[in-house]
């Protein structure tokens, strides 16, 4: 939104200065983008005579000017049509920056003839698209005088950023209310008194869709001259970035810009008949009044005449050019009427069309001012075009948008923090348009029918605080009460937080990555394994590649790493906390801890040869995150049944009876190559939600008391079917003596000569710590006869030399 300093002072009586004026918009609300002085643009553009205009000896298009700025005469090449001797016009000198063209003047020879600066056009100084010419001043300006003042561009605009709610400040006399009410300056009234008619408005309206077109008003004025707009009208549309057409049409866009109320003007002598307002049909055309013609669908407002059968606008977007007035305009028929917002921003939308507007319906204008803004403008069109005014037809009614909120003063303190006496609040709220009954100590306020967006005691408050200013409501420092404890946190965010800092100290970077992923992703990933994938898919995603819950967070993850990969980053290491969807209730809402490896585990070094990561690697980040939220993984059970996107025979589940509390491996082949990666990749997913509560027995750490007596180690070789888990051995043998045993490992596997086929050979370390006493030599061998005994039960046979 833009406008002039000036335009608002027509509205506006005030004293205040430019930066007053910029920091209390800011302060209500209506932020300022920019302020600019058009005059220290221009500064050194002047005022040039042209003494004679002569043909350039080496190009046809080209004239050899002589230019008087005041100063000197200087020689100059121009070509421009229009560049004749005695004109005056916009002359910018060597060294001058021209906005336009994005360059900076030099003298220069041009075809051999030197030429000292240019006579600029309208483009040239972007005050408009004009560029068939250069700019024609008045000819009784001197040479030499600044060119900003000649142009009428000694005003300062300013413009500021409009929220979708305040419609009501889409116009420059909505934004002065706002400054009146801040204490800027006193609002001035706006005259909208009757005029008296003197001819009949022949030209009758109908409306057959009151929903669509609420209210119409038409009125017919004969006898107006089109010409152009008085000075000061050109100056200030031309400050505003407002294009210059002619008088009838200036009104419309100052009435549009000024008033915040769109109009529009027939030329009363092209209408065929009366005026229909109705639905467009589809394959209606419209010759549109920006030389484009638009194809209709079904649903669209349009005014018609011709018994209805001509569209010759579309209802609050755009007027056509069948009925558009020129400069030989003699009856002019104004159009005041209220559309509806949706069905405009719709069509506008559908066409593409974007217009001043349409820009001010779609944010909701007063409806109640229709009757005011038709005779606003047709005071200004007596006054600048001359001619007699008809009486106002009118179809429909306005529809009444005001509604009565209760308000208690008291919440301005409960809601802002604010405190402010009843007497100011409610002078406040008078000077922005609100009408307040008292009752007792609840207000009835009646909103203005130009705030569609107060819907409630809050946007009350929040009026009361923005004029006041957000920045006088004093700091409050709130602490809890001494006997205010805060509830613990439960068990699954304790567990959650753990995992996040014990993945992130081994290396791992957090990601956060969407709920949702393209179906064909999720059906990879495990959703064609659950019978409610129907109800996770969702009615309306926000995108196609988005369309179903992710059943597990390991392919957002992936698609992040190929990512980094893609872009030269690679050797990622990836996780996120976040929940895994297996069914739309809430049990299976899993809060799902999820790591991802790339490439390699260890880079290349001189101390040792790099690998590629592997089931192990992600096997240890399993077993910490489980330590780190108390479980004790040497209960845990290994299976071999993990979830079809992991490698079979390189991918386990990790059980606490029949409950699954993690699952890890390499990436399946497959997946991958469906997924158009080459690169080795292993991932993990620790199912927080599953995992066994912590028995808390306080926050004390047990007694550390470590034994005196020293551990004793025995290694022993097995021989077992190639497919038996040395998890059920580590766990037969620990069973044997769970006090004595503290630790059972296999430090080595091995297939080949000398092992029957079928067969594999486990070497395993056994740990035996005393307690109470040194162990004899008969003790520990009764132990190991325990132990070849539990791993023979178990299916190995001590292994014979």
């Amino acid at each position: 939104m833009k406008f002039t300093l000036t335009w608002l002072k027509q509205y506006l009586d005030t004293t205040a200065t430019l930066d007053d004026i910029t920091n209390k918009l800011t302060a209500i609300g209506l932020e300022v983008e920019g302020v600019e002085d058009p005059s220290k643009t221009l500064a050194g553009f002047v005022v040039g005579h042209v003494i004679s205009a002569d043909k350039h000896p080496d190009a046809d298009k080209l004239q050899c000017l002589v230019v008087d700025t005041g100063k000197e005469k200087l020689k100059v090449v121009c070509g421009a049509p229009n560049a004749r001797a005695g004109m005056r016009g916009v002359f910018a000198p060597a060294g001058s920056y021209i906005p336009g063209l994005d360059v900076t003047l030099k003298k220069t020879a041009i075809r051999g003839q030197e030429s000292n600066g240019m006579m600029c056009s309208e483009r040239e100084l972007c005050l408009s698209e004009e560029h068939n010419g250069i700019i024609d001043l008045a000819l009784d300006l001197p040479a030499g005088v600044p060119a900003a003042p000649a142009l009428g561009l000694d005003d300062i605009f300013i413009e500021i950023n409009l929220t979708p709610n305040r419609g009501d400040c889409a116009g420059v006399y909505g934004i002065a209310r706002d400054l009146a009410a801040s204490g800027l300056g006193k609002l001035k009234p706006v005259s909208a008194s009757p005029i008296k008619s003197t001819i009949k408005t022949t030209i009758g309206v109908t409306i057959a869709d009151e929903k669509a077109c609420p209210l119409f008003l038409g009125r017919l004025i004969k006898g107006v001259t089109n010409g152009a707009s008085p000075a000061d009208a050109q100056k200030m549309m031309t400050m505003a970035g407002i294009n210059r057409i002619s008088s009838l049409v200036d009104i419309t866009n100052l009435m549009c810009i000024g008033m915040n109320r769109p109009l529009h003007v027939f030329d009363a002598d092209k209408l065929k008949g009366d005026i229909h307002v109705r639905l467009s049909k589809k394959g209606e055309t419209l010759a549109a009044l920006n030389d484009k013609t638009y194809e209709l669908e079904d649903g669209m407002i349009v005014v018609c005449d011709d018994g209805g059968k001509r569209v010759i606008g579309l209802g609050g977007v755009i007027g056509g050019v069948e009925t558009a007035v020129d400069a030989n305009t003699k009856n002019v028929y104004i159009e005041c009427a209220y559309f509806d917002p949706v069905l405009i921003a719709k069509t506008g939308q559908k066409l593409q069309i974007d217009s001043d507007a349409r820009y001010r319906f779609e944010r909701g204008i007063d409806p109640a001012f229709c009757a005011q803004g038709m005779e606003i403008a047709t005071a200004m069109v007596l006054e600048r075009c001359g001619g007699e005014a008809g009486d106002v037809v009118q179809a429909g009614k306005a529809p009444d948008n005001t509604r009565t909120i209760s308000y208690a003063p008291e919440r301005l303190k409960l809601l802002g923090g604010m405190d402010m006496d009843e007497a100011r609040q409610k002078e406040i709220l008078t000077a922005l348009g609100f009408d307040i009954t008292a009752s007792g100590k609840s207000w009835q306020v009646k909103i203005p029918s130009w705030r569609h967006d107060v819907e409630g005691s809050a946007d009350i408050v929040e009026e009361v605080l923005r004029i006041a200013g957000y920045d006088t409501i004093e700091p409050i420092t709130v602490r809890p009460a001494a006997n205010d404890k805060r509830a613990p946190m439960n068990d699954l965010s304790q567990r959650a937080i753990r995992a996040r800092q014990l993945l992130a100290t081994r290396g791992m970077y957090e990601t956060v990555t969407w709920s949702f992923l393209a179906e064909d992703r999720a059906d990879l990933f495990g959703a064609l394994e659950h019978q409610n994938k129907a109800a996770l898919t969702l009615t309306n995603p926000i995108s196609i590649d988005l369309s179903v819950m992710r059943p597990s967070i390991l392919p957002n993850l992936i698609d992040a790493a190929a990512r980094n990969a893609d872009r030269g980053i690679s050797d990622a290491a990836l996780f996120e906390i976040g929940t895994v969807y297996r069914s739309s209730d809430a049990a299976g809402q899993i809060m799902t801890a999820t790591g991802l490896r790339t490439q390699m585990a260890k880079p290349r070094h001189w101390s040792g040869a790099p690998r590629a990561v592997d089931v192990f690697d992600v096997k240890a980040d399993v077993m910490a995150v489980l330590e780190a939220c108390g479980v004790k993984t040497e209960n845990l059970q290994i299976t071999r049944d993990a979830a079809t996107h992991y490698h079979p025979g390189r991918s386990a589940q990790l059980r606490q009876g029949t409950q699954v509390v993690a699952a890890f491996g390499e990436i399946h082949p497959a997946v991958l190559a469906t997924l158009k990666r080459e690169e080795a990749m292993a991932g993990f997913e620790v199912f927080l939600a599953n995992l066994p509560p912590v028995k808390r027995k306080g926050t004390a750490k047990a007694l550390l008391r470590p034994s005196p007596f020293q551990p004793v180690s025995r290694d022993f070789a097995f021989m077992a079917a190639a497919n038996l888990a040395s998890d059920v051995l580590t766990r037969a043998i620990k069973a044997v003596d769970k006090q004595l045993i503290t630790d059972v490992s296999v430090f080595d596997v091995y297939q080949g000569k000398g092992v029957p086929e079928g067969q594999k050979s486990v070497a395993l370390s056994v740990t035996v710590q005393p307690v109470d006493k040194t162990l004899t030599d008969a003790e520990i061998t009764a132990l190991s006869d325990k132990i070849v005994a539990a791993a023979q039960k178990a299916g190995a046979e001590l292994r014979k030399l």
